[in-house]
């Protein structure tokens, strides 16, 4: 039971941290990331990537619904977040002495971790 549980607070905890910064991007826009899309050469239809990683799948995580499956969807979003914004700062330290990096590899550290345990007994669909 302590596992189920254990898994549950991590799927909400990702899933509802997640889900603001997608709040945030559907109220706003996504204009700066289409912009660092751009830049890599990508085409700019693949920024709206960033609504599933950061809508979808934590929806889907926090109810548990195939969570293995949009753990991943997250941690590649982050992946390539990080690859964007952060790549210059990863052996750098931020303003308070923390890794530069450390919140995005948090997230992308939680939902690696996800995508080992599963959803767990309190879940949707169990996997």
């Amino acid at each position: 039971m302590s596992d189920s549980i254990g898994k549950l607070i991590l799927r909400v905890m990702l899933g509802s941290m997640m889900l603001f910064h997608g709040i945030e991007k559907a109220l706003h826009g996504i204009g700066f990331i289409k912009g660092l899309v751009h830049t890599q050469g990508v085409p700019d239809m693949l920024a709206y990537g960033v609504y599933v990683g950061e809508i979808l799948a934590p929806i889907f995580l926090i109810l548990g619904w195939k969570s293995r499956i949009w753990a991943g969807v997250i941690a590649l979003n982050m992946f390539v977040a990080i690859y964007l914004t952060q790549m210059g700062a990863f052996l750098k330290l931020g303003g308070h002495g923390a890794w530069a990096v450390e919140v995005p590899m948090f997230y992308l550290l939680t939902a690696l971790a996800l995508v080992f345990l599963g959803s767990g007994k309190y879940a949707v669909h169990q996997d």
